[in-house]
């Protein structure tokens, strides 16, 4: 069976369709495809890496440009993943960049918003 197209990579080429919010020489942030709040934002680099160890230099250029998005934009999650346990479905470097506010109630996996139980 043919692999299937790395979709961020098409859409680098410019043979898929995406919002583009941003663009560097490196790096390019698009709106994802179901946001889970208003201005979510995608970042991912030109060059194809699966995650963010396998080619650090571009990993962290990748940070440099999300950074530099959100710099003085209020509160953010920056959340990228590295396998499929870590709930990685593309297996493209991409750092989500995910607006906060105080009682939004967007949890995180690992916070539930419950107290842990006394030892």
């Amino acid at each position: 069976m043919p692999e299937q197209p790395c979709p961020f990579c098409e859409i680098v080429a410019g043979r898929a369709p995406a919002k583009i919010v941003e663009e560097w020489p490196e790096a390019m942030a698009i709106v994802p495809l179901n946001p889970v709040v208003e201005g979510h934002l995608l970042v991912i680099p030109r060059e194809h890496v699966p995650d963010f160890v396998a080619y650090p230099k571009v990993s962290a250029a990748t940070m440099l440009c999300a950074a530099e998005l959100v710099a003085g934009m209020g509160s953010y999650n920056l959340i990228t993943s590295k396998g499929r346990p870590a709930t990685q479905s593309v297996f493209h470097l991409h750092l989500h960049l995910v607006p906060r506010a105080e009682n939004d109630g967007l949890a995180l996996p690992w916070y539930s918003g419950r107290s842990k139980a006394a030892s």
